[in-house]
């Protein structure tokens, strides 16, 4: 059965401050209602994006009192669209952050939300290091929401290298599996797309991956190449490394398709792991 769904990514900049954000997501996200864009995915801090040193520094407030959440609610209501806001940086406690991604439907409600699980602490190099965990606080429970486009999963950038959290989510019903991101430009170029395809083609589900594309305040680049990918692995659309939007018609049958033909999920087995010597026993 053909389940058509028009999906747009904005390939936003990472911006420094709420006004600026608001005002780049909204400009782009009235271009992808232009072409007929019925769900737009935001990437990873898109409500702004700095660092300093090692850290990240995005700008941050409480979620009842967030411009960038409340402006892209309103844009969903106004527009009768629904939203994906990929993350925004929400005060928590002990004067840390949670990096919270959201959907948000039609009437510009929220239906679902996530805090990033998997925290991005990494050596890059002697000159380009990162500490997620000094400002954010982590999440401990994956989601999944029902919507008019079929059952979403959320994840957030890291996340993406944990193939677990994606197996426990696709098994559990999710047919687009959402990877907002600001991936750094060295990663990005290693291993963006091949992680992206490997997620689609391992869970028979669409990935939708838009990225955040240029430099950040503070250090660092953000890759850019937002993505939308099909069960069986096909890259459907590629944002490339300027700011700006990229879209496709989906047909959401073809993950129904795609584990029949590959039914991976359910043919998945628990082992038990022996860590043996080599040696015959007499």
């Amino acid at each position: 059965m053909n389940r058509p769904v028009n999906i747009a990514c904005l390939q936003t900049r990472p911006q420094p401050d709420f006004d600026s954000a608001l005002a780049e997501a909204w400009m782009l996200a009235e271009t992808a209602v232009s072409v007929g864009a019925q769900l737009i995915v935001l990437p990873e801090y898109c409500g702004g994006l700095r660092t300093e040193g090692a850290a990240f520094a995005p700008p941050a407030t409480a979620e009842n009192t967030h411009p960038v959440l409340a402006g892209l609610r309103d844009f969903a209501r106004s527009q009768g669209v629904w939203v994906v806001i990929g993350s925004l940086a929400v005060t928590g406690p002990a004067g840390k952050i949670y990096n919270r991604g959201f959907v948000i439907d039609d009437d510009g409600a929220i239906r679902s939300r996530y805090d990033k699980i998997h925290l991005f602490d990494i050596d890059l190099s002697e000159t380009e290091s990162y500490r997620e965990s000094a400002l954010v606080s982590g999440g401990r429970q994956a989601v999944l929401v029902e919507t008019p486009f079929g059952v979403l999963a959320h994840t957030i950038c890291y996340d993406l290298r944990f193939p677990g959290l994606y197996r426990e989510l696709a098994q559990a019903g999710a047919e687009i599996l959402l990877v907002p991101a600001a991936f750094t430009k060295v990663t990005g170029e290693a291993h963006w797309h091949i992680l992206n395809r490997a997620r689609a083609i391992e869970n028979g589900a669409f990935v939708v991956a838009p990225c955040a594309v240029g430099p950040v305040e503070g250090g660092g680049e953000s890759y850019g190449h937002s993505l939308i990918i099909d069960p069986w692995g096909e890259v459907l659309a590629d944002g490339g490394d300027l700011q700006g939007i990229v879209h496709a018609t989906i047909d959401l049958g073809q993950v129904a398709e795609t584990r029949q033909r590959i039914p991976s999920l359910f043919n998945d087995q628990h082992f038990a792991l022996s860590k043996g010597h080599g040696r015959d026993v007499a």
